[in-house]
């Protein structure tokens, strides 16, 4: 058991308003202060990609208690369906039977979230802007304006869960010894939107990640509980297939007639969303240390913020909480030694899955279109499902387990040179699932160990 403290979480978003609940119900006073309007109140921005919850976000949320709430609110996604240019739907599977992401609205998300706070007793202040923090004291200094008059409010702890642009690490940033570093992806995403049909049935299959891969850029939608999808367009802010090229009605149109000829009858507001809603950036940020002595700590995309193409910005900021949990159970009181040991045990797997992202990327964009990658996809399904004691494909190990991220993206690495050297094969695709395929894979898995 802790001793109750009073601590303040900066940002309401989905990691700070879960933290809350934790400290809350760890017994201790919890505020939460956000410079936005309550979410709750307002229409959502136009700039949001579905989440999609896996194994880390669940245990996150089962071990508080949340889990089946949460479900409610959520659609089941079993696997991808590729819309490849004059060729017919492909799926892809993404683990065993019965294995799904879900599909969540951030923004229903995040108001549901807060909500399930309040209820066990966490206060939010918003429209409350931090502009700056004591490391020492430690204190939020708020007010209306940077330049204005602030009024100062003391905790025993902060944590910092403010997004990629913190305010509380930007503090931090000032200290010696702080290493921080941001890459912004050339390119950006745009929301649009594909509507339900007039009896509230989805238009696409509801339980697929549906991308339309395209190279340098992609279009993917995610199902929503009303029947809508929520689609995001990635593409290079500039360049010869770029945003900043699509600037008038006939280019936009154009285009999408051109290379996604299939959405004409499913996105009928097409040009009106694509100028409404804004060209968003994509950011990579890394930084250390997370912690100011026993008193700050940063937490989610405030000290990892990574790019959304493995779906995995919120599940790895939930995952800093079971962490955090389970080293506040081990240590109690000694929060020098928990601030320590969680930035230690989290950083090189928040890296790893910071690379495993970006690299997704090109997977989702071009390789889902190879046949080379389909063939390679298929064979590890096929040797997975036969030895699953000696093949967890890397996809598996990141969603559907708890193994460390820094462990996945080191074998699946190694998995990789494996097939690499069996799509080299005289004739492999017709003995794909011969025994003798089976027979090399084993060998190169035991000369490889």
């Amino acid at each position: 058991m802790q001793d109750p403290l009073k601590i303040a979480v900066v940002g309401s978003g989905l990691v700070g308003t879960l933290l809350a609940i934790y400290l809350k119900k760890a017994g201790h006073t919890v505020h939460v202060f956000d410079r936005s309007p309550d979410i709750r109140k307002i229409q959502f921005s136009g700039r949001s990609i579905n989440l999609v919850m896996s194994n880390r976000g669940w245990k996150a949320l089962r071990d508080i208690g949340l889990d089946d709430e949460i479900k409610k609110i959520g659609i089941p996604v079993d696997k991808r369906a590729i819309h490849m240019a004059g060729k017919p739907l492909n799926y892809q599977y993404y683990g065993q039977d019965g294995e799904a992401i879900f599909s969540l609205s951030r923004g229903i998300l995040n108001r549901r979230m807060i909500d399930l706070a309040e209820e066990a007793g966490v206060e939010f202040f918003f429209d409350q802007k931090v502009w700056d923090v004591n490391l020492t004291v430690p204190s939020l200094q708020i007010g209306e304006t940077e330049r204005g008059e602030w009024t100062e409010h003391k905790y025993d702890k902060i944590f910092g869960a403010d997004g990629a642009f913190s305010r509380v690490r930007h503090r931090m940033q000032r200290q010696s010894m702080f290493n921080y570093s941001q890459e912004f992806l050339k390119l950006g995403y745009k929301e649009l939107h594909i509507p339900a049909n007039a009896d509230g049935s989805h238009k696409l299959d509801k339980n697929s990640l549906h991308i339309w891969p395209r190279g340098e850029f992609m279009l993917m939608a995610l199902a929503n509980p009303d029947g809508s999808f929520t689609c995001t367009l990635f593409m290079p802010h500039e360049g010869a297939n770029s945003f900043e090229n699509l600037t008038d009605k006939n280019l936009l149109v154009a285009f999408f007639a051109k290379h996604f000829p299939d959405t004409k009858e499913v996105i009928p507001n097409l040009v009106e969303d694509f100028f409404k809603n804004p060209t968003s950036y994509l950011v990579t940020m890394k930084c250390y240390p997370w912690t100011s002595t026993d008193k700050v700590a940063l937490i989610g995309d405030a000290c990892h913020a990574i790019v959304p193409f493995y779906g995995h910005g919120m599940n790895a900021g939930f995952e800093d909480i079971t962490v955090l949990n389970n080293l506040m159970n081990q240590y109690e009181n000694d929060w020098e030694t928990i601030f320590k040991e969680y930035e230690k045990s989290r950083k090189p797997n928040t890296d790893a899955i910071a690379e495993l992202s970006y690299r997704n990327f090109m997977e989702m964009s071009s390789k889902t279109a190879d046949e080379k990658f389909l063939l390679q996809k298929k064979i590890e399904k096929w040797f997975s499902e036969k030895h699953p004691e000696k093949w967890l494909p890397l996809y598996s190990r990141v969603t559907f387990s708890l193994n460390p991220y820094s462990e996945a993206l080191k074998i699946g690495d190694f998995q990789n040179q494996i097939m690499e050297e069996i799509l080299q094969t005289q004739n492999i695709e017709q003995k794909w699932n011969a025994p003798e395929t089976e027979a090399r894979i084993l060998e190169l898995l035991e000369k490889k160990i």
